[in-house]
């Protein structure tokens, strides 16, 4: 049985049809598609009855999607499948289920993150240090849970004590516990797996985690469940402050649901903190077909400037560039197979911010409260803030530090003057990876069946050294990627 993760198309393909926002089936117990509901230009629902499951792997007329929506009918199942129509892409029709199904197994099979075929996991250097506090969780997690780590470094954001915080693609649990510990023993801390067994496995440490922490009670629940259907999983809308993500949406086929959804169980104020691979150019649907290259990322990884796009259709603040690296092919086959599309790891942050937001320029004011960043405030790799400097930011620059958690930590006076920055190009220039990296002289190598990460070019921009630190045997970056 087939199912449409997702159909990027262009206007004219959508011409005289309702956008189709929304494509659900639902399987019986013995696997068997039996119902079928679409959501039509997001609001509006409609049940379109059918004599059989649909097959459009190739199809991509007008005619043919409006004959799948008077044609199919099947009932509401645990797969759920968001049609994506984002920005001006040829037709890509990608079978989720059978996607998840082969990321699940080839995880599940894994046994250490150096079973992995290519590094793309791998932590890369970062031009920022590791924070202490993040350091010492990182000492205290067992190590059996760091052996079945496969993300990318240590991916924490600031300032988390007392937050209710979400991992998206939690896997071995690793980033869970760190969060455990920072977000304290009032704070709470979810993470969700689609993958049976790592759900399992990380569940058998969290009595551990609590008396190593000293907690009365644990903080950290895992839940088995997908990114693309937080609701289902049991997470409530509007009730998460942090979100984390590390390296696990190059995995998913429906990026566009991922993000979405985050949006929807973020608090106003919010914050997503993820780090991920992305491609230098859109992927071929051929790579998808391709299970090594979709465990390894490499067939998932979302064209970065797609990013910028979907995050701002839905909602969220223009992504910050916190940390890039590149990520050289270093395996023949992988390189053979990869042709002339480049990779880079990226760690962004995007705010769900009010929609009254300033709309003039402000002067900020750093008070140096915020825990570990005393003398100076990185937002991310373009604002850096340093104690008692005031300093004129755009307005959203100043809506994220008036509406997030880093309210209490600034003074923000609005002045009259128009908002005014950099053009859509410039901004986006910014927000590539690729750029970043390219500017941190940095990158990663991708060495198959080794596990481990080497350094090439290892100078800032600022002409600092950039390096990888081991703790307890497992090679953790400078900070995020």
């Amino acid at each position: 049985m087939k199912a449409i993760s997702a159909v990027y198309v262009t206007p004219p393909l959508v011409a005289g049809l309702a956008v189709l926002s929304e494509y659900r089936w639902e399987r019986n117990s013995s696997g068997e598609v039996v119902s079928y509901t679409a959501t039509l230009d997001d609001t509006s629902v409609e049940t379109i009855s059918c004599l059989d499951e649909p097959s459009v792997e190739g199809e991509s007329s007008p005619v043919k999607l409006r004959e799948i929506l008077r044609n199919t009918h099947r009932k509401l199942s645990d797969v759920n499948i968001t049609v994506d129509i984002p920005s001006l892409r040829s037709p890509v029709l990608t079978m989720a289920s059978g996607m998840h199904e082969n990321v699940k197994k080839y995880y599940s099979s894994l046994e250490t993150g150096e079973d992995l075929q290519t590094s793309a996991a791998c932590p890369v250097p970062s031009h920022l240090p590791l924070r202490e506090s993040a350091r010492e969780a990182l000492q205290q997690v067992h190590p059996d849970v760091c052996k079945r780590f496969f993300g990318c470094g240590v991916v924490i954001p600031e300032k988390l004590k007392g937050c209710s915080v979400l991992d998206l693609g939690s896997g071995s649990g690793r980033d869970c516990y760190i969060l455990s510990k920072l977000v304290g023993e009032d704070g709470h801390v979810t993470g969700i797996d689609m993958t049976e067994e790592l759900v399992q496995a990380s569940r058998k440490y969290i009595q551990y985690h609590a008396e190593k922490f000293g907690y009365a009670r644990p903080n950290t629940v895992f839940v088995e469940g997908y990114m693309e259907k937080l609701s289902e999983a049991g997470i409530q809308n509007n009730s998460v402050d942090v979100i984390v993500s590390n390296c696990v949406m190059c995995l998913c086929p429906d990026k566009r649901a991922v993000l979405s959804e985050a949006y929807k169980v973020l608090k106003e104020g919010g914050e997503l903190y993820f780090s991920d691979m992305y491609a230098s150019k859109v992927v071929p649907d051929s790579f998808k077909e391709d299970p090594v290259l979709w465990g390894e990322g490499m067939a998932g990884a979302l064209y970065w400037q797609d990013l910028i796009s979907i995050v701002k259709e839905l909602g969220f603040s223009t992504p910050r560039l916190v940390a890039a690296s590149h990520i050289q092919v270093y395996s023949p086959e992988l390189q053979k197979k990869a042709g002339d599309i480049k990779y880079a790891s990226g760690t962004y942050r995007i705010f769900k911010l009010p929609n009254y937001s300033t709309q003039t320029k402000a002067l900020i004011t750093y008070k140096g409260t915020v825990p570990e960043c005393a003398e100076c405030f990185e937002l991310d790799s373009s604002y850096s803030f340093k104690m008692n400097v005031a300093v004129e930011v755009d307005a959203e620059i100043a809506a994220i530090l008036k509406y997030t958690r880093f309210s209490s930590d600034f003074v923000v006076q609005m002045t009259d003057k128009p908002n005014s920055g950099l053009s859509s190009a410039e901004q986006d220039c910014h927000l590539s990876p690729f750029w970043l990296a390219d500017k941190l002289r940095s990158c990663v190598k991708q060495c198959s069946k080794t596990g481990k990460a080497g350094i090439c070019g290892s100078e800032t921009a600022s002409g600092a050294n950039v390096g990888a630190q081991t703790l307890q045997g497992y090679s953790v970056s400078a900070l995020h990627l």
